[in-house]
């Protein structure tokens, strides 16, 4: 059972959602408190031991490589005044650490983790969706990883929804339970409302085979005319291990307004300079 060393950012959506903020910045770079999404996404790989982290991006996107190379000018002037660099420790990485590839046109997520297959190579890898923050102790990727382990095959994070919900996301059809595992039997990609296998869903973060890429090089179009990922993973059930993990901890989908605001409001309270003005403030409303 090889290890998990290397993780799929795909990160090339034009974030239409949040228009005009996200103009000329990529979603990704929007912040939470004080971190843009997608440091949130590297610092929990990092933390689950990933050693390589893959960007698939598109135009416009160069700020997010900025963000993890050195910035020499602003280095010089902070050390030049005295101030720690402590902050920017979460972005240095060493070189071949951090690469990017592009996904030339929108053809939907599971095209976006195929576009990384030569950098994948033959090896298990882990995808991880930068819209969710997940917050857990430990994070939601180390979770998974450690089942991984355990029973090798191929893992991904489950958590319930409300059945009115479903059809927003991919959904576990469920086989054997045991505890928070779950053994996958199959997998519905936003399934009609009233038809989904279960409550049980896909928040965005997964452990795969490679031969997932060989499915995805048929480039058969799902739910939305896109390339779906959930469609892939569900050709490979029955050929490989397939189990869910619910997630233990709590979920933020920031790719909605309501949600990113959510998130910078919860995360904001677990911090100790921050929670008592907060609270101070919400209280005053």
């Amino acid at each position: 059972m090889k290890p998990v060393r290397k993780a799929v950012f795909p990160v090339a959506g034009l974030g239409t959602r949040f228009l005009p903020a996200t103009k000329a910045i990529p979603k990704e770079m929007l912040t939470v408190v004080d971190r843009p999404l997608i440091q949130y996404a590297v610092d929990e790989a990092r933390e689950a031991g990933i050693e390589q982290m893959i960007f698939v991006t598109g135009r416009g996107k160069g700020a997010l490589e900025d963000h993890f190379d050195i910035s020499y000018e602003l280095e010089a002037t902070m050390r030049g005044r005295g101030k720690s660099l402590e902050p920017l420790e979460p972005t240095r990485f060493p070189p071949g650490a951090i690469v990017s590839v592009r996904q030339q046109e929108p053809l939907g997520l599971g095209h976006a983790v195929w576009c990384a297959r030569d950098i994948v190579g033959d090896e298990p890898f882990a995808v991880l969706l930068p819209d969710e923050v997940m917050v857990g102790q430990p994070n939601c990727l180390r979770q998974l990883v450690d089942v991984y382990e355990r029973i090798g095959g191929n893992v991904v994070a489950t958590l319930e929804v409300p059945p009115e919900e479903t059809h927003r996301y991919g959904v576990v059809d469920p086989g054997k339970r045991d505890g928070n595992l779950t053994e996958i039997r199959g997998l519905v990609e936003k399934p009609a409302q009233g038809t989904a296998p279960s409550n049980l869903m896909l928040p965005g973060r997964y452990i795969l085979q490679p031969e997932v890429m060989q499915v995805l090089d048929r480039k058969e179009k799902g739910a939305g005319g896109e390339i779906q990922l959930t469609d892939a993973m569900a050709q490979l059930i029955g050929t490989q291990p397939f189990h869910g993990v619910t997630f233990d901890g709590a979920r933020h989908d920031c790719g909605e307004k309501v949600g990113f605001v959510i998130a910078n409001l919860a995360l904001s309270l677990q911090r100790e300079d921050m929670a008592p003005a907060i609270r101070a403030y919400l209280a005053n409303l």
